[in-house]
């Protein structure tokens, strides 16, 4: 169990390919149709530089994340790695760079607790404000 993970029940964690519904239109009839606040976190696992209107996509995950709750952005390799295992270059502009991705998540309601981007994992940590 690592202490930088607050506990949540599983029926209030929602992984954030189903919340990707609601921002890319899908029907409300999806699992993505969380109330506001009725969830503890948001884990998003290599789905941050994929969405199509990013403000947008942590906004709405905020939305159904209750005040104080947290997000968590994941992926099993660093930026570095997974640049170099993709054959690109690694940009200061990537919206994964701490820069970048602490930018957005203010924009979308949250404030980022913890960034680490190492060779083996790159993780954000965030919570909800308001």
């Amino acid at each position: 169990h690592d202490s930088d993970l607050p506990y949540v029940s599983v029926p209030r964690l929602f992984i954030a390919t189903a919340i990707q519904c609601v921002v890319a239109g899908l029907p409300s009839s999806s699992p993505a149709a969380a109330r506001t606040g009725a969830l503890d976190a948001v884990f998003a696992a290599g789905m941050v530089s994929h969405l199509a209107d990013p403000v947008a996509g942590v906004r709405e995950w905020a939305r159904v994340v209750r005040p104080g709750g947290t997000l968590a952005l994941f992926h099993p390799l660093g930026r570095a790695a997974l640049a170099a295992r993709q054959g690109r270059t690694l940009t200061p502009d990537d919206v994964r760079a701490e820069g970048p991705v602490t930018a957005l998540l203010e924009a979308g309601g949250w404030r980022v607790r913890s960034y680490a981007d190492e060779p083996d994992r790159y993780l954000v940590l965030a919570g909800r404000t308001g």
